[in-house]
């Protein structure tokens, strides 16, 4: 028996379709009707979730920006443009997040001043709103202190690039993390005596070898405790004292080179020193160091890395040394 039906060409699927309006309806009025109407594929049934139905360790956004105010050791305010990252866990049969949910949640604190403790409120609203078992939150900043120079009585403006950063697990268990770049000049010891001995058996003058270096530490605050940026800068100046100079006469100069031969030093050194340091405060329950020493000898990089060994905290790895190189 012959069918009456036959193929449709494209060209009758295109007839037949409706003509879409190609102009923005700028009078369009929304409903709550109209809202609840329309299609929402991250909250979608779990069949159409595409490849493997695992879950998801971390998924949100990334690098949303806008200025945000953070109290200095004095009680003064700072207004920072701040770099955000939040992310949640997702778990198996669920097909996705509200991203923009993460951004909405975090404007509702954007009035507020904050601190390493605030990202406990921010992180608790969203494993409510987004229904996630953990979520984890980073706000990156450059931070500005007034440094005075060396002999010279002038100050300027030092900018460390700086983060603070949230965890909440499956129990609503809170850990939080402050990030810090502390950037320093590394005179080489073995350069310095190697000039010396030139100079003492030959009466041949050289320059020992310095460099710009970077170390990033980066600390968990013990629970109930405050620790402020001002004073993980103070323990890596104490710990290292080379600290690059903003404003500088050649008093200033002169007085950098001084403190260099006073306090040379292999990134192993730096490393080492560090550690000292950031082990003798009370309020740091964890650390880790990654420092680069940008070596004006070679063509490679001498690095180091160090941690305390906390169960369950720092693990030493640390493998973006090129980050460092600034």
């Amino acid at each position: 028996m012959k069918s009456d039906s036959s193929p449709t060409s494209p060209n009758q699927l295109k007839a037949s379709a409706p003509k879409l309006s190609k102009i923005y309806d700028r009078d369009f009025v929304l409903t709550d009707e109209y809202r609840a109407a329309m299609p929402d594929m991250q909250n979608a049934d779990a069949q159409l979730i595409f490849g493997a139905n695992v879950p998801i360790l971390k998924v949100g956004i990334s690098n949303f920006r806008l200025p945000l105010r953070y109290i200095t050791s004095s009680s003064d305010t700072l207004t920072l443009e701040t770099s955000v990252t939040g992310t949640v866990s997702l778990e198996a049969n669920q097909k996705g997040i509200n991203m923009s949910r993460i951004m909405r949640v975090f404007y509702t604190f954007q009035d507020r001043i904050f601190t390493p403790d605030l990202l406990n409120e921010i992180l608790l609203q969203y494993k409510e709103e987004i229904n996630a078992h953990r979520a984890q939150l980073k706000l990156s900043f450059e931070y500005p202190m007034l440094k005075p120079s060396l002999r010279s009585g002038l100050e300027g403006w030092q900018y460390y690039r700086a983060a603070f950063e949230g965890r909440l697990d499956e129990l609503n268990r809170f850990r939080k993390y402050i990030h810090f770049d502390f950037i320093y000049s590394s005179a080489c010891p073995c350069s310095s005596e190697l000039s010396e001995h030139a100079r003492a058996s030959r009466d041949v003058y050289g320059i020992p070898h310095s460099q710009r270096s970077t170390a990033r530490v980066s600390v968990e605050v013990a629970e109930g405790e405050h620790l402020n940026i001002e004073r993980i800068q103070e323990l890596c100046l104490d710990a290292l004292q080379t600290e690059t100079q903003v404003m500088v006469k050649r008093e200033d100069e002169q007085a950098f080179a001084e403190m260099n031969g006073a306090f040379a030093k292999f990134v192993e050194d730096a490393a080492r020193l560090l550690y000292e340091q950031l082990d003798s405060e009370p309020k740091i329950a964890d650390f880790q160091v990654a420092c680069a020493h940008l070596e004006s000898l070679h063509s490679h990089d001498a690095v180091a890395v160090i941690n305390k060994g906390v169960p369950g905290g720092f693990t030493g790895q640390f493998d973006d040394f090129k980050s460092l190189l600034r």
